[in-house]
C-alpha cells in the first residue's frame, strides 16, 4: 500500500472481495455547496451508493494523509471548514501532504488517489474543462489533463456550463478521452440536458458501459473516460435563464480578476444565488443522479 494513503477498512475489504466501489470527490463538500448543505448531500450521495449494491469511498486529504473512504466525522470537518480547506488538485498534493494539512480534492486529485487505492469508477456533478476566454487566459483545468493519464472512469453531468464546451470537447479528442453519453448523443451541460457538442459514443446502460471500460484498459490504453450523464428532466434548469445567470457571473469574476482555482467556486456560487437557488437544488439532484450510474457500473464492472 502507498505510504501516504489511508484505505478505510470497510473500502480496503470491498477491494479485497472485488465488491464494487465508487469514488467520490470532496471540493463539492469544502467548496461546491454551503453548510450544512454540503454534508447533507455528501452523506446522501453516500446512501445512495450504497442503496444501488456499492461501497461509496468519498476521497480528501485528512492531516496530511490521503484518505479514500472517509468517517462522518471527517466529511462534518470537511463541511464546516468550507473554504478554508485547501483545494486540491496534482499541484497541490504534495503541499498539503508535507505540512500535514487538509485538503479538498478536485476531480484530478480524486482520480489520483482513487488509482492509488485501486478503485476504478468516480462519481461527481461536472468536470473542470477549458475556460471561456482560455485563448487569452490559457486557463485549461487540470481534471483534463489527469483524465488524459490517469485510469479512472468519471461518471459526470458534463463539463460545468460555466466552460467553454467546444474547446473541452476539442482538448479531450487530442488527448484521446472518450466521451460516452448514457442515454443520449449530445454532450450535457452540467444544469441542461443538452448543449450543441456531440459526444463520442452513446452508450444506454452500465452493463454496456463496463464493457467498454473493461475493453479499453484491457487494451492497454490508459487514461480515464468522460461517462456523460444527463441531469433527470424534472431538475434540468431553463436554458436562457441559465445561461443569463452564467453570463452575468463570468462579467462579474472578470471585473473582480477573480481567476485560477477560485473561479470555478466563485462562478457557481454567484449562478446559485443569481437563480434564486435553483442551480443549488439542480446540482445536488445531478450528483446524486451521476452515484446511481456509478454503483451499476462499478458493479458491472466487478462482475465480469
Amino acid at each position: 500500500m502507498h505510504k501516504h494513503l489511508d484505505i478505510s477498512t470497510e473500502v480496503q475489504q470491498a477491494l479485497a472481495d472485488n465488491k464494487p466501489v465508487v469514488a467520490l470527490e470532496s471540493t463539492i463538500i469544502s467548496h461546491g455547496m454551503p453548510w450544512p448543505n454540503n454534508a447533507e448531500t455528501a452523506f446522501k450521495v453516500e446512501q445512495v451508493i450504497r442503496e444501488n449494491g456499492a461501497i461509496p469511498a468519498t476521497i480528501a486529504v485528512i492531516d496530511g494523509r490521503l484518505k479514500a473512504g472517509l468517517s462522518r466525522d471527517e466529511i462534518n470537518t470537511l463541511a464546516k471548514a468550507g473554504h478554508s480547506v485547501i483545494k486540491c488538485s496534482r499541484r497541490d498534493l504534495p503541499y498539503v501532504v508535507a505540512t500535514g494539512k487538509h485538503g479538498a480534492t478536485t476531480v484530478a486529485a480524486t482520480m489520483i488517489i482513487a488509482a492509488m487505492a485501486g478503485i476504478k469508477v468516480f462519481a461527481t456533478g461536472g468536470i473542470g474543462g477549458v475556460h471561456r476566454g482560455a485563448q487569452q487566459t490559457f486557463d485549461i483545468s487540470a481534471d483534463l489533463q489527469e483524465l488524459a493519464q490517469t485510469s479512472v472512469a468519471v461518471v459526470c453531468s458534463g463539463a460545468k456550463s460555466i466552460l467553454d464546451l467546444a474547446l473541452t470537447r476539442e482538448y479531450l479528442e487530442t488527448h484521446g478521452v472518450p466521451v460516452i453519453g448514457h442515454q443520449t448523443e449530445q454532450l450535457p451541460a452540467f444544469y441542461t440536458r443538452d448543449s450543441d457538442q456531440s459526444v463520442d459514443y452513446r452508450l444506454d446502460d452500465a452493463q454496456q458501459i463496463a464493457t467498454f471500460l473493461r475493453a479499453k484498459w484491457s487494451l492497454q490504453l490508459n487514461g480515464g473516460v468522460v461517462i456523460a450523464n444527463p441531469i433527470p428532466k424534472q431538475y434540468a434548469m431553463d436554458k436562457a435563464q441559465i445561461n443569463a445567470a452564467i453570463e452575468q457571473a463570468l462579467e462579474e469574476a472578470m471585473q473582480k480578476q477573480v481567476g485560477g482555482k477560485e473561479s470555478t467556486p466563485f462562478l457557481l456560487e454567484r449562478v446559485a444565488q443569481l437563480t434564486g437557488g435553483n442551480s443549488l437544488e439542480s446540482n445536488i439532484q445531478l450528483v446524486l443522479n451521476n452515484a446511481r450510474l456509478a454503483a451499476g457500473i462499478a458493479t458491472e464492472l466487478s462482475q465480469l
